[in-house]
């Protein structure tokens, strides 16, 4: 009794593990693949790479971020505070400066801004958590005149040109597609300067 039982069973277990030849797994469509590159509509009326203003800014959602995420996002922020030579959070006044070439300097806190590939991301900037608000700031000068304009201090017996200079900086970044760790640290290229290229003397 013992051996046909045993053989009924192997033969029942081997006819509900054979997959059926006729059975085709589901296909489901692709899963979206989020690069968030949609512009924001904070951008759509300037020609700038940055937002200073944005009234869609996701606060209340980074904020919730902050808190879930408090010791490695604190670890994060000291880290690029402590080692981007570009910070200059604290300073709010301009030096009286002279330059071979007119520029306009400002210290800005974005919202917003396109990093070194191309893609808008959302930085964290006047949000608080536990006490702690986070600022992020930056020094850019942009140039007055026309880039490739001649130097106006420069003598007419130069070549010269006036040439935008850009310069990297970090800022930690929120990212809403990234469910597991919201927060990185992404570089973003900024007006660093306004130049002049001096070139052959001519009599």
């Amino acid at each position: 009794m013992s051996v046909k039982f045993m053989i009924f069973a192997s033969l029942t277990v081997g006819v509900l593990c054979s997959p059926d030849p006729n059975y085709r797994p589901p296909v489901y469509g692709a899963q979206p693949k989020y690069e968030y590159l949609e512009i924001p509509h904070c951008a759509k009326n300037t020609t700038k790479s940055w937002c200073l203003e944005d009234s869609e800014y996701p606060q209340h959602e980074v904020q919730q971020a902050l808190d879930q995420h408090y010791q490695a996002v604190l670890a994060f922020y000291k880290d690029k505070l402590a080692n981007t030579e570009n910070s200059v959070d604290g300073l709010d006044k301009l030096n009286d400066e002279s330059y071979l070439c007119p520029s306009s300097t400002d210290y800005i806190r974005p919202f917003r801004a396109i990093n070194v590939d191309g893609k808008w991301r959302t930085i964290v900037n006047g949000v608080e958590s536990y006490g702690i608000k986070y600022t992020q700031t930056a020094r850019i000068e942009e140039c007055d005149v026309v880039v490739g304009a001649t130097c106006p201090l420069v003598p007419s017996c130069y070549e010269s040109k006036c040439v935008q200079k850009n310069i990297f900086h970090r800022f930690l970044v929120y990212n809403p597609y990234d469910y597991a760790f919201p927060f990185a640290i992404e570089k973003f290229k900024l007006p660093g300067s306004c130049g002049c290229v001096v070139g052959a003397f001519h009599l």
